[in-house]
């Protein structure tokens, strides 16, 4: 009972600092970095959440890799996406 409550404070405490990382990198000036530093810190979030909170680790190899299906899907839409947002320009001409 011990342990899964220590690790369970620990990946809180690990969630909590990326937010206190994800606040700080907000206010930098970081340029063009500032969006891929904040997709990388949301990932790693996420990382924690799904491997932990969700319970993947314990999960089997269908399950993570239906999860992982739906994870490069989603990648695939959000980049269709943005690349249909970037390219209206040339149609104004």
């Amino acid at each position: 009972m011990r342990t899964p409550l220590l690790r369970l404070t620990a990946v809180w405490a690990a969630l909590l600092l990326l937010l206190a990382l994800t606040v700080i990198a907000a206010h930098l000036p970081l340029g063009a970095a500032k969006p891929w530093i904040a997709y990388g810190i949301a990932f790693a979030k996420a990382a924690l959440v799904l491997w932990f909170f969700m319970e993947m680790r314990s999960e089997g190899a269908i399950a993570r890799l239906a999860m992982l299906a739906a994870a490069l899907w989603l990648i695939m839409m959000l980049m269709l996406s943005a690349s249909d947002y970037l390219t209206r320009g040339w149609l104004a001409g």
